[in-house]
């Protein structure tokens, strides 16, 4: 039994995850099916009794898939964790937990947030999952990195269909600040640590394939574009709703028409 944990809580030394496989695709289909039944059922959900519990126990896995991260790193020895290499300042991370008390009190600001860096900065772990490559499905890694990266998605969606939030300009502004200062603090904090540190991936490339490969290596170059990458995206996840307003907009009755 000790061996069958070290095993599933462990981490291989060969590349045991693929990106574009089966084991790679599969759980986002999973994700994207799991937002069509919440679109479709939109009414529905959002007129029983129990939405709050539903609400909560989505909540619930959110922070327990973040805290879960850290409580296999302290649970097996073998991992031999860097504290320094674990610091809370990561995207992805913050997402998840501004996801799940989003989802308690169905707060519009951390909807703001999370909604504009989920599509611009958790995205790119989605297409290159680069931190689970010495982790197949038969890791508990894998599962629990599919289960922070893509609950995030449902949540802003379930947010979106059943209670009718919506980001805006302002809500962009915000989101932007906001991921600006984890920037500095992901700069200071790589500055600090030397070598190794890595945080938001704008130190260098990583070890293992990834997205941000096409990046050179040169720190000051990488973070402009990085930072002119992340302000289109930005745009790019609010032009469905600009475009949305322009239709209502357009199809609003003007005064002489009344």
């Amino acid at each position: 039994m000790k061996e069958f944990f070290n095993y599933f809580f462990g981490q291989g030394t060969e590349v045991e995850f693929k990106n574009f496989s089966f084991a790679h695709i599969a759980p986002i289909l999973l994700a994207g099916g799991l937002i069509f039944l919440i679109y479709y059922y939109r009414d529905k959900i959002a007129n029983s009794k129990h939405e709050k519990p539903f609400r909560y126990t989505m909540a619930f896995i959110m922070i327990i898939s973040e805290l879960s991260y850290y409580w296999r790193l302290v649970g097996v020895p073998e991992l031999n964790p860097n504290p320094v290499d674990h610091l809370p300042i990561t995207v992805c991370g913050w997402v998840i937990v501004f996801c799940s008390f989003m989802m308690l009190d169905k707060s519009q600001t951390l909807f703001d947030i999370s909604y504009f860096w989920l599509f611009s900065g958790t995205i790119f772990a989605l297409i290159t999952p680069t931190v689970i490559t010495y982790t197949g499905p038969t890791r508990f890694r894998y599962y629990q990195f599919w289960i922070e990266h893509l609950m995030g998605y449902v949540g802003i969606f379930y947010m979106i269909f059943v209670h009718k939030l919506r980001p805006t300009i302002r809500s962009a502004i915000k989101s932007y600040c906001a991921l600006g200062a984890l920037g500095v603090v992901a700069i200071i904090a790589n500055s600090i640590i030397g070598p190794g540190a890595n945080y938001l991936f704008l130190a260098r490339p990583e070890d293992t394939p990834s997205i941000l490969d096409i990046l050179p290596p040169i720190y000051a170059v990488r973070i402009i574009i990085m930072a002119l990458a992340v302000t289109v995206l930005f745009v790019v996840s609010y032009l469905p709703w600009f475009f949305m307003d322009r239709k209502t907009k357009k199809g609003a009755p003007t005064k002489e028409s009344v």
